[in-house]
């Protein structure tokens, strides 16, 4: 590996938006440390990157006790350190309110919220030593939103938000910085899959009909292409002025309009 390639860690990277941020780095001609519980996923990943590609597929369940410290150790002792980390990563499950299990609270907040805080330290005291990196994590607009089928979802995301806004300054002494960016509705196997048990918690039979009515809130009037939010996390992770940091980017076609 050359002095100057820099190294991302992608969380998430079995499929979806991590896939896509995964090719977007790799033709940028960043190494990309593919990070997901899903081998088979992560390989699909792999796979499409171009040719001359620098990749490192770490199967790892972020869950787990010393998975963050596992993940990073094993980065550093490949590569010897990393520049970029993106927390990607995530789940979510529709509950209908009086529904509400303490088993979905608690594996949406261990994915969504202590492992990325935990990656989020461990990668930071990498960074600390290098002198700066940047640091990105992926919120929703529906940590903003009263949302009764999907409130550990929600809740999670604006636990996202504050971890942001804290490790941000936590970090800023140490030349790291710390922001998210907050997707509209994608097309991917997650979005649509929470979508058909929205609909059927609502009620709602006609699942088209209910899609196009989602889409319309959109004030762009569509829906959001991977590629889109891809680049403006990779603008975030590799262009974005050394200043900006505390920030929370919306990629949701005005949805998300604060």
């Amino acid at each position: 590996m050359s002095e100057d390639q820099k190294r991302a860690v992608i969380t998430g990277a079995g499929a979806g938006l991590g896939r896509e941020l995964a090719m977007g780095f790799a033709a940028r001609g960043v190494a990309v440390a593919l990070v997901d519980r899903d081998a088979a996923g992560i390989e699909a990943t792999r796979l499409g990157l171009p040719a001359s590609a620098r990749s490192l597929s770490i199967a790892q369940d972020l869950t787990a006790d010393g998975a963050a410290e596992a993940v990073i150790g094993r980065i550093e002792a490949e590569w010897g350190g990393l520049d970029v980390l993106v927390n990607n990563a995530g789940f979510g499950a529709i509950e209908p309110f009086f529904e509400m299990s303490a088993a979905l609270w608690q594996k949406t907040l261990a994915i969504n919220v202590t492992a990325l805080a935990m990656m989020t330290k461990v990668a930071a005291l990498v960074l600390k030593r290098q002198g700066g990196g940047r640091i990105v994590n992926i919120t929703s607009p529906g940590s903003r939103m009263a949302l009764p089928n999907y409130a550990a979802y929600a809740a999670s995301k604006a636990g996202v938000d504050s971890i942001t806004r804290s490790s941000a300054i936590a970090l800023a002494p140490f030349g790291i910085t710390v922001n998210s960016v907050a997707p509209g509705m994608m097309d991917t196997e997650m979005q649509r899959s929470t979508e058909r048990d929205l609909a059927r918690a609502e009620g709602r039979e006609d699942f088209d009909a209910f899609i196009a009515e989602r889409t319309r809130r959109a004030p762009l009037g569509r829906r959001a292409r991977i590629d889109e939010v891809a680049a403006t996390v990779l603008w975030l992770a590799l262009d974005a002025p050394d200043y900006i940091t505390a920030e929370r980017l919306n990629a949701s076609g005005g949805m998300d309009r604060d």
